[in-house]
């Protein structure tokens, strides 16, 4: 209650906790009751964290209907209270997470399944090192067309991508001034912007920090601000994987490495190699990737992004300093080695593709699992094999692969394939632009 009280302006809060496709689902409180929801928690059904990307109840699913829809309770997460500068009036929300009423975690929760691969690793002595980068378009959605919004600063529009290009960036001053600022109140630790590739694509990374839940967390809290920030200067910020056919799309790409409760790198050997145990992890990373495609690209639309010669991996392969690889090491001091992996769209729940990244590495590790030969040149000429193709085949790998089974809870597994499959049958439905209406906003 603390930064209630030096904050008396908020009048409401708002208390949220993320579904399985990343989406906050939640509630509208006046700040006056905040101390309830701090003591006692809030309810809210199981089933609200297994909804499908419009929102819609998942058919015939046991937590509905078959068992009476029953509530779990949802608690503060350590984050506490945070600003939401991105709204009108004074505003604070209040990051929850899922338990059960004996005080159990909930396993269909998200944060859940992350702290669980967490807790492996504290069992092992180790601790994750974790940043991400997050892609995302700037986009005038008002008319029937996608467009490139004008910027605040000219009024005038840019039509082609430009790289690495500071006018690119000026052009959106007042915005990423912003955004800056809101990071900065909400404790996101955001580091470099760039332009990138796409008109009006930008990319920001995510300082690297010792506590994979705070990154998932920032990078989720990240995607809410972003988009909240955008719409204040009147136009759309998106993560979605592909909102155009002809540029490309958002990554997500997330960095990590591996500490000793000491603070002693394991991947680092002293040279540019490093470690078997690098090796290993990516070996492990390596194998469990074709199941969890289903996690690092989610829906329909993120099969768009994943084609070759498109700045998105298709082949499943590792190699040093090349990012057409899948799986990268990039060149850096021996202290920093760590891995970068690359396959996972701007689209993703930060939480599942964080649980099934280090719980793939952690297999790796402790099974000692070699990594096919790393690779030199174009991915995309390599004989490697690929990743799933389609989202039907992604959602079948996702259900058959063992290093999903031992990384998440059963509960887990079961509900997010209910949840796939029912949008892969409704989305047969939709138009394109349809699709991507459903998709630049919620993802």
């Amino acid at each position: 209650m603390d930064w209630l009280r030096e904050h008396p302006e908020v009048k409401t809060i708002r208390i949220a906790a993320a579904d399985l496709n990343g989406v906050a689902r939640g509630k509208r409180v006046p700040a006056r009751f905040a101390e309830k929801v701090l003591t006692e928690g809030t309810k809210f059904p199981y089933s609200v964290l297994n909804l499908d990307i419009w929102g819609e109840d998942i058919e015939d699913s046991p937590l509905v209907f078959e068992s009476g829809d029953p509530d779990g309770v949802l608690l503060p997460t350590e984050r506490g209270f945070l600003p939401m500068p991105w709204l009108d009036a004074p505003t604070a929300l209040l990051p929850l997470w899922m338990f059960h009423p004996d005080g159990r975690p909930y396993d269909g929760d998200p944060r859940q399944a992350l702290a669980q691969v967490v807790a492996r690793y504290d069992a092992a002595g180790l601790v994750p090192v974790v940043a991400t980068e997050l892609e995302f378009y700037l986009i005038d959605d008002s008319g029937r067309t996608l467009r490139v919004p004008p910027s605040p600063r000219s009024g005038k529009r840019r039509t082609g991508g430009e790289v690495l290009s500071l006018r690119a960036l000026d052009a959106f001053d007042q915005f990423f001034t912003s955004l800056y600022d809101a990071c900065e109140s909400m404790d996101i630790l955001a580091d470099t912007a760039i332009s990138e590739a796409g008109p009006g694509q930008f990319e920001i990374n995510l300082m690297h920090q010792a506590d994979p839940l705070k990154a998932a967390d920032d990078t989720w809290l990240f995607k809410m601000l972003v988009k909240g920030v955008a719409r204040q200067y009147g136009f759309a910020a998106s993560f979605m994987a592909k909102p155009y056919n002809m540029w490309p799309g958002n990554g997500m790409h997330m960095h990590f490495s591996v500490l000793t409760k000491a603070g002693k790198n394991i991947f680092d050997n002293g040279g540019d190699a490093g470690t078997d145990q690098l090796r290993h992890a990516v070996g492990g990373c390596l194998r469990a990737m074709p199941g969890s495609t289903l996690l690092f690209a989610p829906h329909e639309n993120s099969y768009d992004r994943l084609v070759p010669n498109a700045h998105a991996p298709t082949g499943i392969g590792w190699a040093y300093e090349n990012r057409t690889a899948a799986i990268r090491i990039p060149s850096s001091g021996p202290k920093a080695r760590r891995i970068e992996h690359r396959v996972a769209g701007g689209d993703v729940n930060p939480y599942l593709t964080v649980a099934a990244i280090l719980g793939a590495a952690l297999n790796g590790i402790e099974e000692k699992l070699e990594p096919t030969p790393a690779f030199q040149g174009n991915a995309y000429d390599q004989k490697l094999d690929q990743l799933p193709g389609t989202w039907q085949e992604a959602i079948e790998a996702f259900a058959s692969c063992p290093d999903i089974k031992s990384i998440f809870p059963a509960h887990l597994i079961e509900n997010y394939l209910m949840t796939k499959r029912q949008e892969l049958h409704y989305m047969a439905e939709l138009s394109d632009e349809e699709t991507v209406e459903l998709y630049l906003d919620t993802v």
